[in-house]
């Protein structure tokens, strides 16, 4: 627990004995269960397909022969079938990009927009932030639940928010001088961009007033938070959540031990389930999350296939449990030539070349009956290393690291198109043939 006298502003559930937590969870599953069997069909039809009701549910272990409920639910009840309160009961709703398909639209009562709320400002309070804090918003405004997300917990703080919202990167940067933020809210790819655009101003970090970037909504590596932490002087502090399950939030790291996003496990049990068949794995093995809501009314979400690749692991500042850092995406994995490869591998072995920027971009084709990687990377402003050198030493730890022969291009600073929200890391071509 906190040794700091911050626990004195933990709200009493994060201070509570693991048994309290668990007999909250049971009951709140108990209700998130019943509250969907009851309002939301599809999953009703779901549960009566493999014989299972809302009064199975004795324990917190019977959760797992309840059926999950994945993206595609969301597409096949488009736009409002996973809803369980009347449209007129909607306070808001968001959606995500839609872009492999129709979007999953989310909505929110007038208490999940409060709840929502109360956990993101618990996120930004695990991180340090205080009432009269500044808050700099780089998440996207919109449709999309980073923006607003964030914005209103930091509101519920006590905070200052500066709504910025993705784009305009100039402005960003003279912002943080102008407006002096303490906390920037941002993907890590988008960071990356306001941090060159910081440095090619000749802004010099020590003029800041920023401490921490609350960072998330796509995976990062550890490699890239030690040069975020380096070239900007801050602690940046992994900020998980997903659109489908609740938004920014479900998960954040705490600034007194940085060590894994604590998941707030009183609105959100966690399971992590073997990707191929579905089954619940033992605590601390590696796997695909998989979320339930228990106390959203608008959307309530069973046994949700997150699709990130995590381990749980046992509370630190908190009681609650921690998630391992996402090693990636189980849709995201690509298959070259019959190994398993994920863009944060190829990350890793980028950021440990130092004439090389943070930003790259993975390129898959197929000559024939043969898949090719071919990864773009940029050099650094300035960088006087040899290109041919740089390229053969990236390929030589990528096929060290991950066991994979790829053609590396070297491009000019800047070449990389920037992220202006989440990066699109992956152009598989083999499927645009």
């Amino acid at each position: 627990m906190n040794t700091n006298g911050s626990a004195l502003l933990l709200d009493d559930i994060e201070k509570a004995s693991i048994d309290e937590l668990r007999a909250l969870q049971l009951q709140r599953l108990k209700w998130s269960i019943g509250h969907t069997y009851q309002n939301v069909r599809l999953y009703r039809m779901k549960c009566d397909a493999v014989g299972v009701h809302p009064d199975d549910l004795r324990e917190l272990a019977d959760l797992r022969h309840f059926p999950f409920s994945v993206k595609q639910d969301f597409r096949d009840g488009y736009p409002f079938g996973m809803f369980a309160v009347p449209i007129d009961k909607v306070s808001r709703i968001h959606a995500s990009s839609g872009t492999t398909g129709k979007a999953a639209v989310v909505g929110y009562t007038a208490k999940d927009l409060d709840n929502w709320a109360s956990i993101v400002a618990r996120c930004l309070r695990a991180a340090g932030a205080r009432p009269g804090d500044i808050v700099h918003n780089a998440f996207n405004y919109g449709l999309f639940t980073g923006g607003m997300g964030s914005h209103y917990g930091a509101e519920k703080l006590g905070c200052t928010v500066i709504p910025v919202s993705g784009g305009q990167t100039e402005r960003h940067a003279r912002l943080l001088v102008d407006l002096q933020p303490h906390f920037i809210m941002v993907t890590p790819s988008y960071l990356l961009n306001i941090i060159d655009e910081v440095e090619r101003q000749g802004i010099d970090p020590a003029d800041l007033a920023l401490r921490v970037a609350l960072v998330g909504a796509e995976p990062w590596t550890e490699a890239m938070r030690r040069q975020i932490n380096m070239r900007l002087s801050i602690r940046a502090l992994d900020y998980y959540g997903i659109s489908e399950v609740m938004g920014p939030g479900v998960a954040s790291e705490c600034i007194e031990t940085e060590d894994g996003p604590t998941l707030w496990e009183d609105h959100f049990y966690p399971e992590v389930v073997d990707p191929g068949t579905g089954e619940v794995l033992p605590e601390g093995s590696e796997g695909e999350l998989v979320l339930t809501s228990l106390t959203k009314e608008a959307l309530p979400v069973i046994r949700y296939r997150t699709r990130d690749l995590t381990r749980l692991l046992p509370g630190t500042a908190r009681t609650m449990r921690r998630l391992a850092r996402l090693s990636g995406r189980s849709d995201d994995m690509l298959i070259i030539r019959g190994v398993n490869v994920f863009p944060s591998q190829i990350e890793e072995q980028v950021l440990t070349i130092a004439d090389l920027s943070g930003h790259y971009q993975i390129e898959v084709t197929r000559e024939g009956t043969l898949d090719c990687l071919t990864v773009h990377v940029e050099a650094c402003p300035g960088a006087t290393a040899d290109r041919e050198r740089v390229s053969a030493e990236l390929a030589r730890k990528i096929k060290t690291f991950v066991g994979i022969s790829t053609v590396i291009k070297v491009g000019e600073p800047g070449t990389i198109e920037r992220s202006q929200g989440k990066a699109i890391r992956t152009i598989d071509r083999r499927t645009l043939v």
